[in-house]
């Protein structure tokens, strides 16, 4: 019965999260701006894209959008399959919240919303891995800064830092169903950084504060 009970509620919160993460926010900042991104510069609905395309001042929206959606979505998740006897989640502590923000992520690459042409969710994948494990989200953090800081590109800093995250949790202990999660997302950003990758090894993709000039 309970463990009937913990499948529909996990089901529940990957539908909620999928649907929360399918908010895209520059998409939705970009309405009020009369811009859609997916049509400018590199055609991603993310924050870098909208930073180029639009300014400081979006950028910053989407930032937080993204993160809210992903912190949001995370503590839903917990809560909901927290209300199950802890005898059934005793060993899955942190699976609901997990889910739904995996969930959230793959909304946001693949938004509902939004013709399922959505970014490639670092700033939402970024909260979730925080809320997961903030002190190993704070290392990839300063991964990120260091690879960016040093080569200006910011598609090179999110995949470095994704790879790295469940090496981390295997080197830090994290338990296995952590570093199943951790291992989904880095895929889903690595998956999603596809062209990013082709760019970096041809020598044409933009770095940080450079417009781009074509779709791609």
């Amino acid at each position: 019965m309970y463990m009937g009970l913990f499948v529909i509620k996990l089901v529940a919160v990957v539908v909620i999260g999928y649907l929360l993460g399918s908010l895209n926010t520059s998409l939705i900042v970009g309405k009020f701006y009369g811009t859609d991104v997916r049509k400018h510069g590199s055609g991603n609905a993310g924050m870098t894209n909208t930073l180029r395309t639009l300014g400081k001042a979006a950028a910053v929206m989407v930032i937080a959008g993204d993160i809210l959606k992903g912190v949001i979505s995370y503590l839903l998740g917990n809560i909901i399959i927290s209300s199950i006897p802890a005898s059934i989640t005793l060993d899955l502590a942190g699976i609901g919240g997990m889910a739904a923000g995996i969930a959230a992520i793959a909304g946001h690459n693949w938004p509902v919303y939004f013709g399922f042409k959505g970014g490639k969710g670092i700033l939402t994948s970024f909260a979730v891995v925080l809320m997961m494990d903030w002190k190993l989200g704070l290392i990839l953090l300063g991964i990120f800064a260091v690879i960016v800081a040093i080569t200006r590109y910011v598609s090179l800093g999110s995949i470095i830092a994704s790879v790295a995250f469940p090496i981390g949790a295997a080197i830090k202990g994290n338990g296995t169903i952590f570093i199943i999660f951790s291992a989904v997302l880095a895929v889903l950003a690595v998956a999603r950084h596809k062209a990013n990758i082709g760019r970096l090894l041809n020598g044409s993709e933009a770095k940080l504060g450079q417009k781009k000039k074509t779709n791609g």
